[in-house]
């Protein structure tokens, strides 16, 4: 089952899971899972083949999304589930292949929709760091070249400086990222509360994949964080917990 990390404690609200995204991790959630975990349980997983959790050679999202179910099961359904990116693409792959198991959805910048962009990008980064000529974390930024603002950085945290290895299995999200990037034909539909929540910057959910949403989640209500991007939760963290705090407690 995958590794995951609970802040707060019981309460009348149901339990809160959040999914990270590509390359990111449950430590990238702590924040905002401790700022909500005051209103109910808070769930943070490392998804499958990242951080502390195991590595599978298949990364489907028909696969996460049963990861995500086992982790429900354990906790107990029903759950509110929020999902970043690739962590949205597998809640919305759940939600829709075991709706009884959630309670509300939210996906951050993410549609159930295939892309054209790949994350090749990093992961050649990350593969031509020269781990002999690292002693601190500022040695591996200083390698991490050719990259947008921010991702270095983003990066470095699923590096363990101790052990000079990444927490990230390259070789399986390289040879997988046609899955990832993409979206599986999928048929179901999840009739609770969603809201799709995206940077106002960002352009990976258009107006033309809303008919998509809605035939898939017809409950789906738009939200866009102000001068945010596909990061919303990290450059806009303070209107990204209320925009969800409000939604669940709604």
């Amino acid at each position: 089952m995958l590794n995951y990390t609970t802040f707060g404690t019981d309460d009348a609200a149901a339990p809160l899971l959040i999914a990270h995204g590509l390359f990111g991790s449950a430590r990238n959630w702590g924040v905002i899972a401790k700022r909500l975990s005051d209103r109910s349980k808070t769930v943070v997983v490392d998804m499958r083949n990242h951080a502390h959790s195991f590595w599978d050679a298949s990364h489907s999202y028909e696969d996460l999304a049963k990861d995500l179910a086992k982790v429900i099961e354990t906790i107990g359904a029903p759950m509110d589930v929020l999902g970043h990116s690739m962590g949205g693409k597998a809640a919305m792959v759940l939600a829709l292949s075991r709706p009884e198991l959630l309670r509300k959805l939210v996906i951050a910048d993410i549609g159930p929709t295939p892309y054209a962009h790949t994350q090749m990008g990093p992961i050649a980064a990350m593969r031509s760091v020269d781990f002999s000529k690292i002693e601190r974390r500022s040695d591996l930024l200083e390698q991490l070249t050719g990259l947008e603002a921010g991702v270095p950085e983003f990066l470095a945290q699923s590096f363990d400086l101790a052990t000079k290895t990444w927490r990230l299995n390259l070789d399986v999200l390289s040879g997988e990222m046609g899955k990832i990037v993409g979206f599986p034909d999928i048929d179901g539909r999840f009739d609770a509360p969603a809201l799709f929540l995206s940077g106002a910057n960002s352009d990976y959910v258009k107006p033309e994949d809303r008919p998509r949403i809605k035939a898939l989640f017809p409950q789906a209500k738009f939200a866009k964080i102000p001068d945010a991007g596909h990061w919303l939760h990290a450059e806009k963290p303070r209107e990204f917990e209320a925009a969800v705090r409000v939604f669940l407690n709604t």
